[in-house]
């Protein structure tokens, strides 16, 4: 598994969440850089999931939260249901003291797998006050 490229989403704390169109399942890296209201933060879980996310990778500030949320706004999906193996959304929380970005990174360009879906999107959820388009871009492609 090698993902070549990925899209980058710059999302200020508390911002309108965007539409992201009919798009296939996806694996999604929060980069959570900034404080968040936590309501915001559940409102952004439910939107990665019900826009198809099925694999999110959660790094920086309130990691755990963010794998929380996700966990929640899966099984919210389903009404607390079993979720079908093509519904399942996996999650994973990294410390930024634990782990650098490069090795997020790296993990969802040749690690990351869903049991059942080909994630071969990539969407960078990129939670700042300021963008950095570029730099976050150029790290993906270097992992």
């Amino acid at each position: 598994m090698h993902r070549q490229t990925a899209a980058y989403l710059h999302l200020p704390p508390d911002a309108d969440l965007p539409d992201l169109g009919n798009r296939p399942p996806f694996l999604a890296i929060v980069l959570a850089e900034d404080d968040v209201a936590e309501m915001w933060l559940w409102d952004v879980a439910r939107w990665l999931v019900a826009s198809g996310a099925r694999y999110v990778q959660a790094w920086g500030k309130d990691a755990d939260a963010w794998t929380e949320a996700v966990d929640d706004a899966a099984l919210e999906a389903v009404d607390y249901d079993d979720a079908p193996d093509e519904r399942r959304v996996l999650v994973t929380s990294h410390a930024p003291d634990d782990e650098d970005i490069d090795e997020v990174f790296w993990f969802a360009k040749h690690r990351a797998a869903h049991p059942v879906l080909p994630l071969d999107a990539v969407l960078i959820v990129h939670v700042a006050d300021a963008p950095r388009k570029e730099p976050i871009e150029a790290a993906y492609t270097d992992a």
